[in-house]
């Protein structure tokens, strides 16, 4: 469940940071050792300022602006799977969660979550890139990323 570039849809989805647990899209990002690295993805909050639209890697150093966009209708998965509204990552929003513990809350597929599809490689990539250059995400992800990408595990 936990592969990187697989699109998560959690049903009620509990945070690090004790909010209100609701639904909640995911994109596993890498994987190290016994931790996984995931992206939320809001699709009902846009910090982007109007101006701002399209689809891939936003950066607007001087408005502290970093995100990844994702079009509404566009495909982004090997399935076809696309968001039916603008989708976001950012940078500050992508944390590390122990991969036990994630299996332990999230047992049964179709109950605690849905593998939406499996990210398309170029896609995948893109997002990669955009997050590890965004001054918003945190150097620890940011290293993270860089080992899984380079296949230490």
């Amino acid at each position: 469940m936990f592969q990187p570039k697989t699109l998560i849809y959690f049903f009620d989805f509990f945070f690090k940071n004790g909010n209100t647990a609701k639904p909640k899209y995911f994109l596993v990002l890498g994987q190290i050792d016994n931790r996984t690295v995931i992206a939320s993805l809001p699709t009902r909050t846009n910090q982007a300022p109007n101006f701002v639209s399209g689809h891939g890697c936003i950066d607007i150093e001087e408005r502290c602006i970093n995100c990844y966009a994702f079009a509404a209708k566009r495909s982004i998965c090997d399935n076809g799977f696309a968001f039916d509204l603008p989708t976001y990552i950012y940078g500050s929003q992508v944390e590390d969660y122990e991969i036990s513990i994630l299996e332990d809350t999230y047992r049964i597929e179709g109950i605690d979550y849905e593998i939406y599809g499996t990210m398309k490689d170029d896609e995948f990539c893109a997002i990669i890139d955009c997050i590890q250059n965004s001054s918003a995400t945190k150097r620890k992800i940011k290293k993270m990323l860089m080992s899984s990408k380079n296949g230490e595990a």
